[in-house]
């Protein structure tokens, strides 16, 4: 009963973004699915910078080997003391705490990125917008706002990789007014190379979605290509049988 209460509270959240009308842009995200390497540093910021309050709970430890990572590579690197290699990826911060520090308790994030598709884009555009979009706002208690989720009770986690951004207003010559987002203080990455490091744990979170994706598109390639093969095979059986008749 709860997996359906879950499943159903997901399904309405696009609804939910498209019924508010607000107009948002979002950045397409680079497709990293199949390039295990930017999977495994997705993996790595994932359990580093996202995992302290956000959970993956519908997806085991044992799952990353799929991405070309050993058992004990998984044991050295992205578990916590205490875990075995066929726990999910949980938190230990209880919900009624995240809710009392956050304002609401910080979501799974296993399928996040199916959540949050919608017709501005898929829900790794999101992802890649959203985690890019922080600014520095000293009125709100995190310190920190977001452009396409205003308001947001998240803090900007990336903050010491990606730098500060402030938003500034700009005026145009016809008197319109928009904001854009400034780097006021630089990180110790450059943006090329952060907006690599978000696509990388985008990738890794629309990977946690569905890990079997990749197999089943090149299974549906591969059934296609034989059913092609199986009509153009059949069209020319039937055209030999029937040659003498007509």
């Amino acid at each position: 009963m709860k997996m359906k209460s879950f499943f159903a509270a997901l399904m309405m959240v696009p609804a939910l973004a498209l019924a508010s009308g607000a107009e948002i842009h979002l950045d397409k995200a680079p497709n990293v699915q199949g390039d295990n390497a930017a999977l495994q540093n997705g993996a790595r910021v994932f359990v580093n910078y996202c995992q302290s309050c956000h959970g993956a709970s519908f997806i085991r430890y044992e799952k990353l080997m799929e991405l070309g990572l050993s058992e004990q590579q998984i044991k050295d690197n992205l578990m916590f003391t205490g875990d075995k290699i066929g726990d999910t990826m949980k938190i230990a911060m209880r919900a009624d705490e995240a809710k009392k520090w956050f304002g609401a308790t910080p979501p799974d994030l296993t399928l996040v990125a199916r959540a949050r598709a919608s017709e501005a884009g898929s829900g790794a555009d999101w992802l890649y917008t959203y985690l890019r979009s922080f600014y520095k706002d000293d009125a709100r208690p995190t310190g920190w706002n977001n452009v396409i989720f205003p308001n947001v009770g998240m803090p900007n986690v990336l903050w010491q990789l990606q730098g500060v951004q402030v938003q500034e207003t700009v005026k145009e010559e016809n008197g319109t007014e928009h904001h854009k987002l400034v780097l006021a203080e630089p990180g110790q990455l450059t943006p090329e190379q952060f907006d690599k490091q978000v696509a990388d744990l985008v990738g890794f979170i629309v990977w946690m979605g569905e890990p079997g994706a990749g197999s089943r598109k090149a299974l549906g390639v591969g059934v296609l290509i034989f059913l092609a093969v199986l009509f153009a095979s059949a069209y020319a059986l039937k055209k030999n049988y029937w040659k003498d008749i007509h």
